[in-house]
Formats: C-alpha cells, sequence, structure tokens
C-alpha cells in the first residue's frame, strides 16, 4: 500500500513551545489522519525531525509499503536525501530514527514542498500547541482538515 505524509514541526521561540504535525493520504489523495502533538520545548528542526519520525511510524503501523514523504524543512529534506551533512549533535539520533523507519518501506522518498502546499499539517502543529496536547482527526473526504483540496 502506497501512503503519503506531510509533515511539519514548529516551535514558538526556538527553543520554545513546540508540536509535530501530519497528515498521511492514500494512494487517491483522501486523508486518512491528520495528527498533532505537543512536544514541549525544543528547536523548530528537532520538531521537524520529530514530525518525520512519527508520521513513519504510523505509515508502518497503517501496513504501508511505499511512502512519499512531504515536508516544508528544506534542511530536514536535503538532510534525509544526503545532500547536507548532519553537523548538528541533537538531530543525529533523529536523523538516524528516519533513516532506520525509511528502511523498513519497500520504498521511503523525500520531498521538499513550500510551506503554503503544506497547510494542513502546519495546523496540526498550532493546534497541539495551543491545547498542549495530541489532537487527532481521521477523515476519508475529499478534503483534508484545513479545507484545502485534496489532490
Amino acid at each position: 500500500m502506497k501512503l503519503q505524509v506531510s509533515t511539519d514541526g514548529g516551535a514558538r521561540g526556538n527553543p520554545g513551545p513546540a508540536a509535530l504535525g501530519f497528515v498521511i493520504r492514500d494512494a487517491a489523495g483522501r486523508t486518512i489522519e491528520a495528527v498533532g502533538e505537543y512536544l514541549g520545548e525544543m528547536t523548530n528542526n528537532q520538531a521537524e525531525y520529530r514530525a518525520m519520525v512519527a508520521a513513519l511510524t504510523r505509515a508502518r503501523e497503517l501496513g504501508a509499503t511505499d511512502v512519499e514523504a512531504l515536508a516544508d524543512s528544506e534542511l530536514l529534506v536535503k538532510q534525509l536525501n544526503r545532500q547536507y551533512r548532519v553537523k548538528n549533535a541533537g538531530l543525529a539520533p533523529l536523523f538516524l530514527a528516519v533513516w532506520n523507519l525509511a528502511q523498513s518501506f519497500r520504498s521511503c522518498t523525500f520531498r521538499h514542498i513550500r510551506r503554503e502546499q503544506n497547510r494542513a499539517a502546519d495546523r496540526m502543529v498550532n493546534l497541539a500547541i495551543d491545547q498542549r496536547g495530541v489532537v487527532r482527526e481521521r477523515s476519508t473526504d475529499a478534503q483534508d482538515a484545513s479545507g484545502d483540496v485534496l489532490h
């Protein structure tokens, strides 16, 4: 089964109160679920990596064999595609966690998208920070939780 995950992480203050967000879509582009999770105090980059770990973990739980992972963090995507080295010691274990999860799929690709193409995952980040908790939305409608038409 092929799934697409869109991920985002954010910290207000960097470091500051942080959360992860992700949206999982099926091969037809329908949203399966959207999740936001408050993480406490950390940097934006740490939250971005934790979002990817959470999304890939959930995709594996759902039985995905092939994953297209989208993120608006250029640093994250370029590091995962081995275009940039991971220089920050705090990100190295998170990079390894993502890398190891990616190996559990038949294929797993990482692609950078523009921020405005990632509104649904960003929305989940902000809801989780605002609520200081976990936010879940499940849907198979033709639109995702933010009202964006899926493609």
